[in-house]
């Protein structure tokens, strides 16, 4: 279960990281940290 948690925290982290750096917005950074691991794959296959 730690594993599943710690896979969401890391996806969010990840997300919220990759969509400021693209944006420069904290509410884009919010709802694709909500998204977490779909806006990172969404990121890498569009960029």
């Amino acid at each position: 279960m730690q594993g599943i948690i710690g896979g969401f925290s890391l996806g969010t982290v990840i997300a919220v990281a990759l969509s400021w750096s693209a944006n420069k917005s904290i509410l884009w950074a919010i709802v694709h940290g909500f998204l977490s691991w779909i806006y990172v794959i969404y990121y890498f296959i569009t960029k």
